[in-house]
């Protein structure tokens, strides 16, 4: 299932903890545009709102771990980075040995 979104909702807190790990926010954001992101629930964490981990390549061609959320603004859903790290090359392979076809992933409308 694809979730068409209309872009990215950043502010200081989120854009500074994902760059804080060390990506970027245009990793980031190539990351769910590449068309290669994986969407799963993040139940342990969605407490006060639905989230979810993201795995994808960026632009880099690195993997990136982002844990995000979507919101609705004027009626338009938005992607909510809220931190983001490249994954360590013993995830890699742990994810990369589990892949098969994604069940959900997002898409910008650019």
């Amino acid at each position: 299932m694809t979730v068409a979104v209309a872009g990215f909702d950043w502010n200081d807190g989120n854009r500074d903890k994902c760059v804080k790990h060390g990506v970027t926010v245009e990793e980031i954001e190539s990351a769910f545009r590449g068309g290669t992101l994986r969407l799963f629930p993040d139940p342990a964490h969605s407490a006060t709102e639905t989230r979810y981990l993201g795995i994808g390549l960026g632009a880099s061609g690195r993997y990136v771990l982002v844990a995000f959320t979507y919101r609705e603004i004027e009626k338009q859903r938005f992607i909510r980075p809220i931190s983001a790290r490249f994954m360590h090359a013993k995830e890699i392979k742990h994810y990369e040995a589990q892949s098969q076809d994604p069940s959900e992933t997002a898409s910008t409308q650019d």
